[in-house]
């Protein structure tokens, strides 16, 4: 029992803090679903940069989703000044009992000087000194050298209030909505495309030193179709990942359907729900795809495959052996933006991990 335990039945109000990219958030959703198991009376919201909020919009578990501008840094001095106030009006107005920030980002520290939460939960940061620390009630400790999924971690800030998740309220938690399914229903219609008949492939991410060369993910392509398999190809509507999609499709033999560029993030949920399996590298629609239920075969370069694996689904994941400093967290080798412990992945080995989860996936 922790001897300085939140109790819950005391609160009115929640705010949760995540203020990372679209996996991070997304990985954080569990801890949403669990406050509200423990207290089904606690209204929870959610402060989030406002690209990445359709990561947690229509969570059952969450009233309200806050959002930071990321434009925000680049405006105007009094337009930002103006925005900033704004929010925090509207945060304050919440009267929120409890603060649990999961990130290390300064905002979580003010916030919890301004709004003056009677509950306030961080992570240790040594590096902050006394300002950091005297900030919060609770502090819960990151998992050092030891290597920690995080969905485990942000579940950490939970533990460390007294609140102990269950094996079965882990799970990712992700809802498309009524008009992203609709769409995705009549696009697959017009596409001929039946549910758990297809494989879902995306190849890129934001980070060039995450992707699968275009040759051997056109040769992974070519491999699918010839086993029988249709292959439906996604990215999101930035150039180079459109790009790297135009090379693979110039390099495959095998007729695929591209939907780069053509999708919303909620309509990328909803299609991803529907494939038999998901194919990718370590990005945020892979985690979309654990978060949905699919099976996902995940490419590992320099990231932690133990910290950000595919969570709560089956999938296999497919790193270098060969490389002993892997997972080293850099963007590329020497920082040159290509890992070759990622590029010299053997398209046999991948296609191997498909085929064995293909196996046990239903048809449609």
């Amino acid at each position: 029992m922790v001897p300085d335990a939140v109790d819950l039945g005391a609160a009115r109000r929640a705010l949760v803090v995540k203020l990372r990219h679209h996996g991070d958030v997304l990985l954080a959703s569990p801890v949403f679903s669990v406050l509200r198991a423990r207290a089904p009376h606690l209204e929870i919201d959610a402060l989030v940069y406002d690209d990445t909020r359709e990561m947690l919009a229509l969570h059952p578990a969450i009233a309200t989703v806050h959002t930071v501008g990321r434009a925000w840094r680049a405006a105007p001095l009094p337009a930002r000044l103006a925005a900033e106030a704004r929010l925090l009006r509207a945060l304050r107005a919440r009267g929120y009992d409890l603060l649990i920030s999961l990130t290390e980002h300064p905002r979580g520290a003010w916030l919890a000087r301004f709004l003056r939460p009677r509950w306030s939960v961080a992570p240790e940061q040594a590096h902050r000194g006394r300002l950091w620390r005297s900030s919060f009630t609770h502090l819960f400790r990151r998992p050092g050298h030891a290597r920690r999924h995080v969905v485990e971690v942000n579940l950490d800030a939970l533990r460390r209030i007294g609140v102990y998740p269950g094996a079965d309220e882990r799970a990712l938690v992700l809802v498309p909505g009524d008009e992203a399914e609709a769409a995705i229903r009549n696009r697959m219609s017009a596409l001929g495309l039946a549910e758990r008949s297809f494989v879902h492939l995306h190849p890129a991410s934001r980070w060039r030193f995450k992707c699968w060369p275009a040759d051997r993910t056109a040769a992974l392509v070519d491999r699918l179709a010839a086993a029988g398999e249709r292959v439906v190809l996604t990215a999101a509507p930035s150039e180079p990942e459109l790009e790297l999609v135009r090379a693979i499709r110039a390099a495959c033999r095998a007729e695929t359907i591209d939907l780069s560029g053509q999708l919303t993030l909620k309509q990328l949920a909803a299609l991803t729900g529907r494939a038999k399996l998901f194919v990718g590298v370590d990005s945020a629609p892979m985690h979309i795809a654990a978060a949905m239920g699919t099976p996902v075969v995940a490419l590992f370069g320099p990231s932690g495959e133990l910290e950000w694996g595919p969570w709560g689904v089956p999938h296999r994941v497919i790193a270098s052996d060969a490389h002993p400093c892997r997972p080293c967290g850099n963007d590329g080798c020497g920082g040159g933006k290509v890992s070759e412990c990622l590029t010299t992945l053997p398209v046999e080995r991948v296609f191997a991990a498909a085929y064995e989860l293909l196996a046990a996936a239903p048809r449609g």
